[in-house]
């Protein structure tokens, strides 16, 4: 099973910079931040903007894969997207995992006055914002006519380094969005809610595949596990869990952390 460290961008830029460094050092697969722009637990509390931070972590870090979990698609056109993380995989030589989803945060988008759709409105705006994320990076030109997003003789130069593109990592729970994962995903990502849901899921997405005649071996299955490091025994019963996890399919699992962890913590987890 791979193992990558996740550190919310919510704390003093240089416990954030040790933290990538320390990840690098210790072999874990990726780093990962996520995209939003209130704090973590507090909306009062500091969060800098993923997509930046993921630039500046690109540039710290030279083996570890790095990508933001997730991406919310109401935050940024589409074309946009696509430019900026073709910028980050080449600051990073080709390391992004470009992760996204259909963004839930509500008081975020009340603040900034960003339109917040329905739910299943925001699936589809994401399977638009995927076909046109794909056009940008695999095509010289691109013209697109959809519901939400329109595309006019569009260029994305440079392509990424990773051909034919970055993998692109959905994060996904309900049904509607384990059908968008089979359709674009080449790796499905969800937060923990248990083996047993976390296998209940992965069937679906073996399912919605076959549905569609996709091999489901082309997407890799992982989770997110919320590791909080202040509280005496938390770690040690999630990471408790992983095997669990291994026997129902999983590849990757993602520690995110709640607090910064010590270095000591931090190699606790670390692959082997």
């Amino acid at each position: 099973m791979l193992i990558s460290a996740k550190l919310a961008p919510c704390f003093e830029y240089s416990v954030l910079e040790d933290f990538w460094r320390a990840a690098d050092e210790l072999g874990f697969y990726a780093i990962w931040d996520y995209d939003h722009f209130y704090g973590l637990t507090d909306p009062a509390g500091r969060s800098f903007e993923g997509w930046t931070t993921l630039a500046a972590m690109a540039a710290r870090t030279t083996r570890a894969r790095i990508g933001c979990m997730v991406t919310g698609v109401t935050y940024r056109h589409p074309a946009v997207l696509a430019n900026m993380a073709v910028t980050v995989d080449h600051v990073s030589g080709g390391r992004l995992e470009f992760g996204v989803g259909a963004a839930w945060h509500e008081p975020e988008h009340a603040g900034y006055g960003i339109e917040f759709p329905s739910a299943g409105n925001r699936v589809a705006m994401l399977d638009e914002a995927l076909d046109v994320i794909r056009l940008l990076w695999t095509q010289d030109v691109s013209t697109y006519d959809g519901r939400f997003f329109k595309l006019n003789e569009a260029r994305c130069e440079p392509k990424a380094v990773q051909s034919p593109h970055p993998p692109i990592v959905v994060g996904a729970s309900l049904p509607r969005m384990l059908r968008l994962t089979a359709k674009h995903a080449d790796e499905w990502n969800t937060p923990s809610q248990g083996p047993e849901e976390w296998a209940r899921q992965n069937k679906a997405i073996d399912k919605h595949c076959a549905e569609i005649g996709r091999d489901p071996r082309a997407v890799r299955r992982s989770v997110q596990l919320f590791l909080h490091p202040q509280q005496e025994g938390q770690v040690e019963g999630l990471l408790a869990t992983l095997p669990a996890y291994e026997d129902a399919g999983c590849e990757h699992a993602v520690l995110s952390f709640y607090q910064p962890p010590t270095r000591a913590q931090l190699e606790s987890c670390a692959p082997n």
